[in-house]
């Protein structure tokens, strides 16, 4: 689920700071883990993003994004309720999940790497998130360990029930870009 968040502050940090602005309506942030075998695919519905980017100087750009952890949706109120227990994202105590990018770097036209830290319930990770930059919107995926931010921790650290691999998918609108 962290690298849905990464990927979504990346995306965010292409787009030019003066003209583009997030647009969360026409955005999404996504993750699929998979349970006993079975992809199982999720979603976040609020998030938002702080951007300074110029495309002519990727690497003086920033980017700052924040999803609210208690927005998650498995498509069912039950599961959507465990999802925010302790165990799993704690969101009473650890509501948000944060990325800070620290770098910027164009890998070919319109993709760039964008490596900053993910903190989620507490634990703090480096990653890096590629992204690509067309049409209006930034879209990416990223790779997290859910087990490296206390996602799922206890009786569901057991990997054989809940794969540790998380892949956050987003696409990003953005007005402007």
């Amino acid at each position: 689920m962290t690298k849905l968040f990464a990927s979504l502050l990346l995306a965010a940090s292409l787009l030019p700071a003066h003209a583009a602005t997030l647009q969360p309506e026409k955005s999404e942030v996504a993750f699929t883990f998979k349970q006993m075998g079975v992809p199982v695919d999720g979603k976040f519905k609020k998030f938002e993003g702080q951007l300074d980017f110029d495309a002519k100087k990727p690497e003086a750009g920033k980017i700052a994004f924040t999803v609210d952890l208690g927005s998650v949706s498995l498509g069912d109120p039950s599961f959507d309720k465990e999802l925010a227990a302790p165990t799993w994202f704690d969101t009473k105590r650890s509501g948000k999940a944060t990325f800070v990018s620290s770098s910027i770097k164009a890998t070919g036209p319109g993709k760039y790497d964008v490596a900053g830290k993910l903190t989620i319930k507490g634990a703090v990770r480096d990653v890096v998130v590629p992204i690509t930059v067309a049409g209006g919107l930034a879209s990416g995926s990223v790779p997290i360990k859910r087990l490296d931010f206390k996602i799922g921790d206890g009786e569901w650290a057991d990997t054989s029930i809940v794969a540790n691999d998380v892949t956050v998918k987003f696409k990003l609108a953005f007005a402007g870009l």
